[in-house]
């Protein structure tokens, strides 16, 4: 998205603070990778890799996920797709949210995405005046009701304990601390085959997608139905 100045400003003094941080204070490595795959983990020796590093409640985020998502079902196994989750400092709500999908995933990779989706279709509910004057328990109450309904009553203790769990905090901190690594300031921001591709911040489309992809691989073909 575009940057007012004060806000780049802001932010490029907390995103240095952070990057300080994490690797002066890092004492571990992680026991996994960050991020949720998009399908099957395995991949072809010549396959693609996009990581797309998202916020659940920004704009850009959310446009930018249906051409994306479309582009990995055109060109299937040859392309896979990793999502980090980056909550930006100035949008409310941004980690509670991204650590709700940490706690999904834990039990049940598969419906990451189904939550991921479900908060882009619905931000207004979790940013501005939706939550301007809701305490932070409020707030965490409002998701967990939020998580039951868009997956199922089921999820409903998970999604509950999950505010609790100390390792769903720190897995939310690691990805944060990851994107800052990988000098990340913005979302959407992504990477192919490890290079970060220019406008960050700005949503893709589909047509840039098959600009971007086609050259890295042989014939396009459609593996899933759209």
């Amino acid at each position: 998205m575009d940057f007012k100045s004060n806000n780049s400003r802001i932010l490029g003094v907390f995103l240095l603070l952070c990057l300080f941080s994490a690797i002066v204070g890092q004492s571990t490595i992680p026991s996994k990778q960050d991020g949720f795959w998009y399908g099957e983990k395995k991949s072809e020796e010549d396959s693609v890799l996009i990581e797309a590093f998202f916020d659940p409640v920004c704009p850009d985020s959310r446009d930018s996920w249906p051409p994306l998502k479309e582009a990995i079902r055109e060109y299937g196994p040859r392309v896979k797709l990793v999502v980090h989750t980056f909550p930006l400092p100035y949008h409310d709500n941004a980690f509670a949210t991204s650590r709700a999908l940490h706690i999904i995933n834990k039990p049940n990779s598969s419906a990451t995405y189904d939550l991921l989706e479900a908060f882009f279709k619905h931000q207004e509910k979790f940013y501005g005046k939706a939550t301007f004057n809701m305490s932070r328990a409020a707030v965490v109450h409002q998701i967990v009701k939020f998580v039951s309904k868009a997956l199922g009553p089921s999820y409903l203790s998970t999604i509950k304990s999950g505010f609790t769990d100390t390792d769903t905090d720190h897995a939310t901190r690691v990805a944060f601390k990851y994107g800052c690594l990988r000098g990340v300031y913005g979302t959407p921001f992504f990477f192919v085959n490890g290079f970060p591709l220019p406008d960050a911040g700005s949503a893709l489309d589909y047509k840039g997608w098959r600009q971007v992809i086609d050259p890295l691989v042989k014939k396009p073909k459609r593996y899933l139905k759209k």
